[in-house]
C-alpha cells in the first residue's frame, strides 16, 4: 500500500484469547479489538487470523477435558466457532467496524484456481472497509486437530503466512505466549537473550524452537518459523510479539524494536 499505510495480518493464538480453563478471556479480546479498530482507523487494513475455536467450544459444551476423539473434537470447533465469531462481531460492532468470517481447508489455498477466488475474496472485503476473520475450518478440516503428516495448513501459524501470501500483505504480526525468539528456551534458561532481528533461516535459528506452549494451542516456535519463511519468501516482514501485550502492536506498525522481526528478502 503506499505511504504509511500497510495491509497487516494479525494472527491472534488461543493462549491469548482463553484464560488456562479455556474459557474466553473477555479483557484480551476486548483490548485486541479495540487496538484493531484503531488501526482500521489510521487507514491500515487488517486481516484477523483467529484461533480457539476448540476450546471456546469444549467450555460451551461443558466438556471436563479436551476430547480425544476426532468427532468430538471438530463438534467442539462447530460449536466454538459460532461463539467465537458471535463474540467478535458484537466488539468490533461497538467500534463501527465490520467483519467477515472465511474459514479454509488445504485445497483453498493449494489448488490455483480456488486460491485466486479466495485471494478476490480478500480484496472484495478490504476494498469495502471490512475486517476479514480466518480461521481453519476445524469442523472438515483434520489437519490442524490431528497433526496429520501431510499438513497444508496444520496450524494457524503457517495459515496466517498463507493468507498474508495470498492477500499481498505488508507485515504478519504472530501473537504468541512469550517475547518472541530466545536463544534458548527462556523457560528453563532465566539469561536466554531474546533475538529482535532474523534476516537469514539458518540451521541455527531452527534449533533455537522449543516445543509447543500450553495445551490449548497446536504450535510452538518451529511453526513460527516455517510461517517466517513462507513470509520472507513473499516479501512480507513477519514479527512474533506477546500476546498479553497488545499495545505493542503499535509499536510494531511503526518498526520499533519489539518482539523478534523477520525481515523480508528483496
Amino acid at each position: 500500500m503506499d505511504g504509511n499505510r500497510q495491509r497487516i495480518v494479525v494472527k491472534v493464538g488461543t493462549s491469548t484469547l482463553t484464560h488456562n480453563n479455556g474459557s474466553a478471556d473477555l479483557r484480551s479480546m476486548e483490548h485486541l479489538v479495540r487496538t484493531l479498530s484503531d488501526l482500521r482507523g489510521m487507514g491500515h487494513e487488517i486481516i484477523l487470523v483467529s484461533s480457539g475455536a476448540i476450546a471456546i467450544g469444549i467450555e460451551k459444551m461443558k466438556l471436563r477435558e479436551k476430547p480425544k476423539e476426532l468427532r468430538m473434537k471438530q463438534a467442539a470447533a462447530a460449536v466454538g466457532q459460532c461463539q467465537i465469531m458471535s463474540m467478535y462481531d458484537r466488539l468490533f460492532s461497538e467500534y463501527n467496524q465490520s467483519v467477515g468470517q472465511i474459514l479454509l481447508t488445504g485445497d483453498d489455498v493449494e489448488i490455483e484456481n480456488r486460491a485466486r477466488h479466495l485471494s478476490n475474496t480478500f480484496s472484495a472485503l478490504l476494498e469495502m472497509g471490512m475486517i476479514p476473520i480466518v480461521n481453519e475450518n476445524d469442523s472438515v478440516s483434520s489437519a490442524e486437530i490431528e497433526d496429520a503428516t501431510h499438513k497444508v495448513l496444520g496450524d494457524n501459524d503457517r495459515l496466517s503466512a498463507l493468507v498474508a501470501k495470498l492477500c499481498h500483505a505488508d507485515l504478519l504480526i504472530l501473537l504468541s505466549d512469550i517475547e518472541g525468539l530466545y536463544d534458548a528456551n527462556p523457560k528453563t534458561h532465566p539469561d536466554a537473550k531474546l533475538i529482535h532481528e532474523v534476516r537469514d533461516l539458518t540451521s541455527n535459528i531452527f534449533e533455537m524452537a522449543g516445543d509447543a506452549g500450553s495445551w490449548r494451542g497446536t504450535g510452538g516456535m518451529i511453526t513460527k518459523l516455517h510461517a517466517a519463511r513462507i513470509a520472507m519468501e513473499n516479501g512480507i516482514d513477519m514479527v512474533i510479539t506477546n500476546g498479553k501485550k497488545l499495545e505493542n502492536i503499535y509499536g510494531i506498525v511503526e518498526k520499533k524494536d519489539i518482539g523478534t522481526r523477520f525481515i523480508a528478502k528483496a
